[in-house]
C-alpha cells in the first residue's frame, strides 16, 4: 500500500501542467527550473539538443521524500529510477517542453535517450537528450529553440551563466540567447495553450514569458 501511495505522490508532482489549465490567465508558477540548452551538431547539422534542468528546492523536497530507502543520506540511480520514469513519461505529453522552429515551421523531435536524474550537494537535477528527427544543417537560417511552459504552470529559466552551449559546431556558429518578444511569444504561447485546452478538455491558460535561442552559422 506504501508503495502504491509513493507512486501516484510522485505523479502528482511531476512535469503535470495540465493541471495548469483550469487556472485563470493570471496565473503564477509552481515549479521554477534553471536550465542549460546544448546544441548538438553532428556532421555539418543541427542534430538536437541536450538538457540540463534544475529543480527549485520545494519540489526536489517533495520529491526525494521517502526514496532514500537505505538511509544513507544519498540518492543512487536506482533509487531515482522510478521518479525519473514518471517525469519522463509526463514531459512527453508536453513535447519535453521544448519549442524547435526554422522559420515559422515548427520542428519534431524523435524520443529522447540518456535520461537520468542527480542528486548532488542538496540539487536536484534531469539531464536529457532530445533529437530533431530531422537534422538541420548548420547554415539554415532561421533555426531557434525555445524551453518554457505555455500554461506557465512551471517557469523555466536560463541559468545565469553559460546557459547556452555549442557542442561539436563547425568553425563560424554561434547560439544567442533572445528576451522576449512579448506580442510575438503570446501568439505562440496561446497557440500552444489553445492546442493544450482541446487535448486536455480544459479552459483559460496562464501565459509567462520565454528565452528563445537563435542558432546561426557562417554559411560556406
Amino acid at each position: 500500500m506504501l508503495k502504491i501511495s509513493k507512486t501516484y505522490r510522485h505523479l502528482a508532482l511531476v512535469f503535470i501542467s495540465m493541471l495548469a489549465i483550469v487556472i485563470p490567465a493570471s496565473a503564477h508558477p509552481h515549479m521554477w527550473v534553471t536550465y542549460v540548452l546544448t546544441v548538438d551538431y553532428d556532421k555539418g547539422a543541427v542534430s538536437g539538443v541536450d538538457h540540463a534542468w534544475t529543480f527549485d528546492d520545494s519540489y526536489t523536497s517533495m520529491a526525494l521524500e521517502g526514496l532514500d530507502t537505505n538511509n544513507d543520506g544519498k540518492y543512487d540511480q536506482h533509487e531515482l529510477a522510478e521518479l525519473l520514469k514518471v517525469n519522463m513519461d509526463g514531459l512527453k505529453e508536453f513535447n519535453y517542453f521544448t519549442l524547435a522552429k526554422l522559420g515559422e515551421d515548427q520542428l519534431e523531435f524523435s524520443p529522447p535517450t540518456g535520461a537520468r536524474l542527480e542528486y548532488t550537494n542538496g540539487v536536484l537535477r534531469l539531464y536529457f537528450h532530445l533529437p530533431l528527427a530531422k537534422p538541420v544543417p548548420a547554415d539554415a537560417e532561421g533555426l531557434t529553440f525555445a524551453v518554457f511552459d505555455p500554461s506557465y504552470f512551471i517557469d523555466f529559466q536560463p541559468e545565469k551563466t553559460d546557459a547556452i552551449k555549442l557542442a561539436a559546431a563547425p568553425a563560424g556558429c554561434s547560439a544567442t540567447l533572445i528576451d522576449p518578444d512579448a506580442e510575438k511569444q503570446d501568439a505562440q504561447a496561446k497557440k500552444l495553450g489553445d492546442a493544450m485546452a482541446q487535448q486536455f478538455g480544459a479552459g483559460s491558460v496562464g501565459f509567462g514569458s520565454y528565452k528563445t535561442v537563435a542558432v546561426t552559422c557562417k554559411k560556406s
